[in-house]
């Protein structure tokens, strides 16, 4: 019994490991991919973790602490990944992102080298701004269709970095510290689940032939900015999805196109018999987009020929 819970912790860590690799096959050919191997190795190091305090590798508190810290500075990695996911400089970003985690995990190298058998003294600052990162990694997806698997991932990383929170003693592992890492691990898993789950849906459905006829609302602009759009504000979060609907926005504003684009997709209060300014806006829309994604993204997620969808075959964008 002792060694249950991190032994389940292990696992639900090393499965999950398996889905965010999965992941990255999921949203390849978006800038989203250093985000899927941050989750990676984040859950490799949280099963590493487990493994070593499930084999007693772990008793020196002070090592337990350190290990810990560790983990939960790579944890926030795949979140800040995606804040800066945008081309050219995203490769950069992750520079950035990696020292980020070192600067997190500097009190436990701290201690280990300079004073060893001592606990990690984190700082103040550091435990306040843990939870914070925590917090703007949930926001980014809390008004997506990934809400409830961002709040269960979220949970999970508040719960394995308990000991580093504001006004809380670090302590090392007990029978109800095992028991939380063990569902921490489990939200965790649960999470990116169900992350999966959803992703793999929607590609179902992406695929599913069409039947029927073309309705008008298949020859709108929306009909193919939409399905993309939609697409990648699951894929990135809210922050650049709205990033990119405000610069579309300015473009329409000076154009004077009768259309703007918001959190849910292209709304147009123009004559729907109107499309002169269809090409335009479809040709900016990709132009925005193609800086988080590829032309094989595109095409994967919706982005269909203008020609087969009802608008004119000199409106196609390029």
């Amino acid at each position: 019994m002792t060694y249950l819970f991190p032994i389940a912790a292990c696992v639900s860590a090393c499965v999950t490991a398996c889905i965010t690799a999965g992941g990255v096959w999921l949203v390849r050919g978006s800038t989203a991919v250093p985000a899927a191997l941050w989750s990676a190795a984040a859950c490799l190091a949280l099963a590493a973790e487990m493994g070593a305090r499930a084999s007693d590798g772990l008793i020196d508190p002070a090592a337990a602490a350190a290990a810990r810290l560790a983990v939960v500075s790579l944890s926030l990695c795949p979140a800040m990944s995606l804040l800066g996911a945008k081309r050219p400089q995203q490769n950069v970003w992750q520079l950035i992102v990696a020292t980020l985690a070192v600067v997190l995990v500097m009190p436990a190298v701290s201690a280990r080298l300079v004073r060893p058998g001592s606990m990690p003294d984190v700082h103040m600052l550091e435990r306040c701004f843990l939870p914070l990162l925590v917090l703007v990694g949930w926001l980014n997806f809390a008004g997506t269709r990934r809400a409830a698997a961002a709040t269960c991932v979220a949970a999970g990383q508040l719960m394995l970095m308990r000991g580093f929170l504001p006004g809380v003693v670090t302590t090392t592992s007990s029978p109800t510290g095992d028991a939380i890492d063990a569902a921490a691990a489990g939200l965790i898993l649960i999470g990116a689940t169900w992350a999966a789950v959803q992703a793999l849906a929607s590609a179902a459905r992406r695929n599913r032939p069409a039947t029927g006829t073309t309705t008008p609302r298949e020859e709108t602009a929306a009909a193919f900015i939409d399905p993309p759009f939609l697409a990648l504000r699951e894929t990135l979060g809210a922050a650049w999805s709205l990033r990119i609907a405000e610069r579309f926005d300015t473009v329409a504003a000076a154009r004077g196109w009768p259309c703007r684009l918001r959190f849910g997709g292209l709304v147009s209060d123009g004559n729907p018999a109107d499309t002169h300014w269809h090409r335009d806006a479809l040709r900016a829309f990709r132009a925005l987009v193609r800086r988080f994604v590829t032309d094989a993204w595109l095409a994967r997620h919706g982005w269909r020929d203008a020609a087969a969808g009802g608008l004119h075959a000199g409106q196609e964008p390029s």
